[in-house]
């Protein structure tokens, strides 16, 4: 784009790389936090999309941005463990829901008291409540913003998406 401060090219990748560096924080957290339950932080995400409602492979993928390959092998090793099942999907036959097992349930209720005392801890570096929900809604900002690009990329055919 013409017009385009100089400084965006260095922003984007300042961007790209802090949040290349916050997943792998993030996900040594959790694989931390999970741990004592049993889990590891791919299946606590994957059980965790699934508590409230059960959802299809898909369906958990799109909510997470991953594919539905790597959430359908984590589906499968669930459910191989018992913490998940397969259930039918009343509005499409071939796509099964995942949900809990009460195993499932227990496991992600034994990482609860964890999870609360390391959110508490990060409120804290933060500056508090209302500094962590800024950072949030930054975030969400950009991922809105992300997708929206997504959105008007052309595909590789050269037609708009």
């Amino acid at each position: 784009m013409s017009g385009e401060p100089a400084a965006a090219p260095a922003l984007l990748s300042r961007t790209a790389l802090g949040v290349f560096r916050l997943n792998g924080q993030f996900l040594s957290v959790s694989e931390e936090l999970a741990r004592p339950a049993g889990l590891t932080a791919a299946r606590w995400q994957v059980l965790g999309a699934v508590l409230v409602e059960p959802l299809p492979v898909a369906g958990i993928a799109r909510a997470m941005g991953i594919t539905r390959q790597s959430v359908q092998r984590i589906a499968d090793l669930l459910v191989a463990d018992g913490l998940a099942e397969y259930r039918p999907n009343p509005a499409h036959r071939r796509a099964k829901l995942l949900a809990p097992t009460g195993p499932g349930r227990a496991a992600v209720d034994r990482i609860r008291p964890g999870h609360r005392d390391f959110a508490e801890r990060l409120c804290h570096a933060l500056g508090g409540e209302a500094e962590f929900e800024r950072v949030m809604t930054d975030l969400e900002r950009l991922s809105r913003a992300l997708d929206a690009l997504a959105a008007d990329r052309p595909e590789p055919d050269g037609t708009a998406g």
